[in-house]
């Protein structure tokens, strides 16, 4: 099953100087069966663009909570056996938890398939969302208009072997 993990840039530097995403339970976006009725599409590619989405508004939220990250986010897209993958059945159909899965055990970094990582010039953007998603969460109209901001700028992709650079450590 093919995940995405939501990062900032020091949690990515974090996981290249560990070699592992987390050692579980760690917070992923995939293509789960509720995202599929939410999303009503057949089409695997928009379904894996729409869990994307999900993780980098996750980054978006985990840079709300860290204010000396750099402004930009971060998705990991990685490929893990489907059994370590699990929606909350709880959560059913809850839009805030829409694709959302548990992976548990370690996630190494090597299995990575790609990163996604926004370019410089959406930092103000990001940055401005990262001040709202809060309130946007919170049902403001005007914080979800600057959040959608953000959303307006696609991720970059990058090849696994491309996060030193990601990350500046040059190695």
């Amino acid at each position: 099953m093919r995940v995405y993990v939501p990062l900032t840039l020091p949690g990515l530097a974090e996981a290249h100087k560990t070699g592992e995403l987390g050692s579980g339970p760690l917070a992923a976006y995939a293509v789960t069966p509720a995202l599929r009725e939410w999303y009503v599409s057949d089409d695997i590619e928009e379904l894996e663009y729409a869990a994307l989405s999900r993780a980098a508004l996750a980054s978006l939220r985990l840079l709300a909570a860290d204010p000396g990250a750099p402004r930009r986010r971060v998705v990991v897209a990685v490929d893990v056996p489907d059994r370590a993958a699990a929606a909350d059945p709880d959560r059913g159909l809850d839009p805030a938890a829409l694709g959302e899965v548990r992976v548990t055990g370690a996630v190494p970094l090597a299995k990575a398939a790609a990163v996604h990582v926004d370019a410089g010039e959406a930092e103000a953007d990001v940055a401005a969302a990262a001040a709202a998603v809060t309130a946007a969460d919170g049902g403001d109209d005007d914080a979800q208009f600057v959040v959608d901001g953000a959303e307006d700028h696609e991720l970059l992709w990058f090849a696994r072997q491309e996060i030193p650079t990601l990350v500046g450590s040059g190695d």
